[in-house]
């Protein structure tokens, strides 16, 4: 866990020259993080959203702080903290708490299709703050995408425009790490991919040590040991651990095609809600999610642009993957 073993820093050159190694150590990542959701719901069943949401960013701030200390890494430098600030800010704090707390009221899978959003909307977040221009046709994919989603959470809060708060709390998660993880691709090319996203968490640690305590107080945690396994999990390797085959992967490239791995996420979430949850999974939700999937993938695509733009949209997406 050397900083020179960073994906971020292997842009050049894939590390192996078999590429079926790195599709293999991404897909690894990514059935790490399919689990995030499924789990959420397993554990608000129990603990309460907001002891959840934080507990899991102590947890693994606590692995982050210990590996940092281990390995010695440089610490960010004057501006570079504000902008771990807006990484924690979207994918420590933002993201955990809002799918939490939307997790008390719906389905696994009905989330799932909603945060299938987050690979157009990361790739949009860095269009804006990349300033790049891309063609008329990433906006149009990436608005039918957003309808597509938005249709689906309608519909299956009981016709167009009636949404649910926790559809608005799901869309206000995608946004949130959308963000961060934009913001945390630009950084990672001067910290290191798996250090960001650990000097993210160190940062947010006072804050979330604090939620954690005033949940517990109001709410002593409660919980079946299926549950608090649930939340270890979300904890250790949702927020932790799952980056590291994510990221060995990335690294040994080729990036571009490890990077669309990320699309299988939502359909392995959603078939993890049916196995494991035993969720009805209709063919409102199942046609919803390929839609959003689909578009997903399209826009990603289609994201284009001169070689240096290229690079950066690459090591975007090396930090697309914290799920939470």
């Amino acid at each position: 866990m050397r900083a020179n073993s960073s994906a971020t820093l292997v842009i050049d050159q894939p590390l192996s020259a078999r590429p079926a190694i790195g599709l293999w150590w991404g897909l690894l990542g990514v059935a790490a993080f399919s689990f995030t959701v499924p789990f959420t719901r397993v554990a608000v069943a129990g603990l309460a959203p907001l002891f959840i949401g934080s507990g899991r960013a102590v947890v693994a701030a606590v692995l982050a702080a210990c590996a940092l200390a281990l390995t010695r890494q440089r610490p960010p430098r004057g501006a570079q903290w504000a902008r771990v600030a807006v990484v924690a800010g979207g994918v420590v704090v933002g993201f955990p708490l809002l799918t939490s707390f939307a997790l008390v009221s719906v389905p696994a899978s009905h989330g799932a299709v909603v945060i299938a959003l987050l690979p157009a909307a990361t790739a949009t977040m860095a269009v804006l703050r990349g300033h790049e221009r891309p063609s008329i046709t990433f906006w149009a994919i990436t608005g039918v995408g957003a309808v597509a989603a938005i249709g689906f959470a309608s519909a299956q809060s009981g016709g167009i425009g009636q949404l649910q708060l926790a559809d608005v709390l799901l869309f206000g998660a995608v946004v949130s790490a959308a963000i961060g993880y934009a913001e945390g691709g630009k950084l990672a090319r001067e910290l290191g991919a798996w250090q960001t996203v650990s000097w993210a968490l160190v940062l947010a640690s006072p804050l979330m040590v604090g939620m954690a305590a005033f949940s517990m107080a109001g709410q002593p945690p409660s919980a079946t040991p299926v549950q608090w396994a649930a939340f270890a999990y979300l904890g250790v390797v949702s927020m932790f651990f799952g980056f590291f085959a994510w990221y060995r992967g990335l690294a040994i490239g080729p990036m571009a095609q490890v990077s669309q791995i990320q699309l299988f996420q939502p359909v392995l979430s959603i078939c993890w809600a049916g196995l494991i949850l035993g969720e009805d999974l209709t063919w409102t939700t199942i046609i919803g999610g390929a839609a959003v999937v689909f578009c997903a993938g399209l826009a990603v695509r289609s994201r284009s642009g001169p070689p240096r733009a290229k690079e950066m949209a690459e090591v975007v997406e090396v930090a697309a993957q914290r799920s939470r």
